[in-house]
């Protein structure tokens, strides 16, 4: 049995013998220490417990790095315009050789089909200024920019030509699957106005005036109460004046009102007017009304010395963000605004359902958005029925699933009166839907062999190729094609 001492007893023993036994002074000097405890052996411990327990402590400050370098945050507006830009040549591109320009003559001829033909630059310059270009298509992956031509694109050449020359007006909404090239066909209207001489009015995105990212104000004296928005029309002012240079010789035929903000100066030219506009946001929609009835002011009215209105082209993307009834602005009762309150697409509304006319010839064009588009049962609704009941349709729209008739009011749906009588009042039966459909194959190919010069589609284009693809984007969708051709990387 082993036996365990008792340190206490041990303690006792040594309390007990510190009367008989006394250390020498020396030897408390000393730094050796009696059997179990001794004083010097308590001082030393109770002297460097101070300093054992800062080595313990971690030291949880971080250090920073002698190369590490912070990067400068990015300026306001910074990222947006990094996400907006437009890239518009790519120099590692191979250069097309022998490539046609887009020109009055070869647009309008039936050789040009499925060939893509270059933009010229001063109508590049012109695009740019109204900001006809997405962000989201590819024009930065090629030398320069082209337009493939296709069997709409020689139509609408045609019909512009023909507008011109009989002074007539039309008003027209372009629908079609998402990627189908709609935003692309506005663009090429535009290219073709810019080359006929037309003035071109451009509203990229409708979205940009429903979402509250401008300062509004309300009309004084108007009734019903209208909103404007200083800062985007003067921004649209400014567009005006840089992409239509044949303002430059258009002069001011008739007199400003008397409340007008500004004295204007005689014979003033319409590009000097639209600056003043675009350079103080405060006058910016006084002089947009003015500058929009000189536009369509009647030729027969102006005096024989000043020179001719030319024809208007007024158009304007995502189509479905201006039919909304809530918009992002509110009232001074807190009630949302809706869209058609909003000055600049009311104006565009006016002339789209034909309250407001072309006197000397025209186009109004609206493109729907398919790739984000708000819900709108009342736009549907009524594209549905010119397009059901227009007799240029080959076909009928599909069906909806929930509603086997797309032209019949659905039951379960809130429609908006004031969107239907756009396209259903009395000059609203005028409007024409176009449904853009895919490419043809000879129009693919003709595509696809400029991104095989152009060094992006490494592989022969030949008929298996080009039937396969075709195949796969739906029939000729052209994003779907640009997708499974040079954007996807297997």
């Amino acid at each position: 049995m082993s036996f365990r001492p008792c340190w206490r007893c041990f303690l006792r023993a040594s309390d007990l013998s510190t009367s008989i036994w006394q250390p020498s002074p020396a030897r408390l000097s000393a730094s050796a220490a009696p059997f179990s405890t001794s004083t010097s052996s308590l001082t030393n411990a109770s002297a460097d417990r101070s300093t054992a327990f800062r080595a313990k402590v971690f030291n949880l400050k971080k250090e920073k790095p002698k190369n590490d370098v912070r990067a400068k945050r990015p300026a306001p507006g910074e990222r947006k315009a990094y996400r907006k830009r437009i890239i518009l040549s790519n120099t590692n591109a191979l250069p097309i050789y022998g490539m046609e320009d887009f020109t009055v003559e070869n647009m309008c001829k039936q050789e040009s089909k499925g060939m893509v033909l270059g933009i010229p630059g001063n109508n590049v310059d012109q695009l740019r200024a109204v900001e006809a270009f997405k962000p989201t298509q590819a024009w930065g992956m090629f030398r320069r920019p082209g337009m493939l031509v296709r069997n709409e694109t020689v139509e609408y050449a045609k019909l512009l030509e023909e507008l011109q020359s009989q002074g007539k007006s039309l008003r027209r909404v372009l629908v079609g699957e998402r990627g189908s090239g709609k935003s692309v066909m506005v663009l090429q209207a535009m290219t073709m106005a810019f080359l006929k001489g037309w003035t071109v009015i451009n509203i990229p995105e409708a979205q940009e005036l429903i979402i509250g990212h401008y300062d509004y104000a309300p009309l004084s004296g108007s009734s019903p109460l209208l909103f404007i928005q200083k800062s985007y029309t003067a921004r649209l002012l400014s567009q005006i004046s840089r992409s239509n240079p044949q303002l430059e010789t258009l002069r001011l035929s008739s007199t400003p009102p008397s409340n007008f903000p500004i004295p204007i100066p005689a014979n003033i030219s319409l590009a000097r007017l639209a600056g003043l506009g675009a350079s103080d946001p405060e006058i910016a929609w006084p002089v947009f009304q003015l500058l929009i009835s000189e536009l369509t002011l009647p030729n027969s009215s102006i005096a024989a010395d000043d020179q001719k209105r030319p024809p208007l082209l007024f158009t304007l993307d995502s189509l479905a963000n201006a039919m909304k009834d809530q918009t992002a602005y509110m009232t001074a009762s807190f009630k949302p605004i809706h869209a058609h309150d909003l000055t600049l697409l009311k104006t565009f509304m006016d002339y789209l359902s034909g309250a407001s006319p072309l006197p000397n010839g025209g186009l109004i064009l609206a493109a729907t958005s398919a790739s984000n588009p708000p819900p709108n049962p009342s736009l549907d609704l009524a594209l549905a029925k010119l397009e059901t009941h227009s007799a240029s349709q080959s076909s009928a729209p599909s069906p909806d699933p929930y509603n086997p008739s797309p032209a019949t009011p659905n039951p379960f749906y809130t429609y908006d009166q004031r969107v239907m009588d756009i396209f259903e009042g009395p000059n609203g039966g005028q409007v024409e839907v176009q449904r853009l459909p895919g490419l043809s194959k000879e129009e693919a190919k003709g595509l696809m062999e400029y991104w095989a010069k152009s060094g992006i589609l490494r592989q022969d284009v030949d008929e298996r190729l080009v039937g396969e693809k075709w195949s796969l984007s739906g029939g000729g969708i052209v994003g779907e094609l640009e997708r499974g051709c040079i954007r996807m990387r297997i």
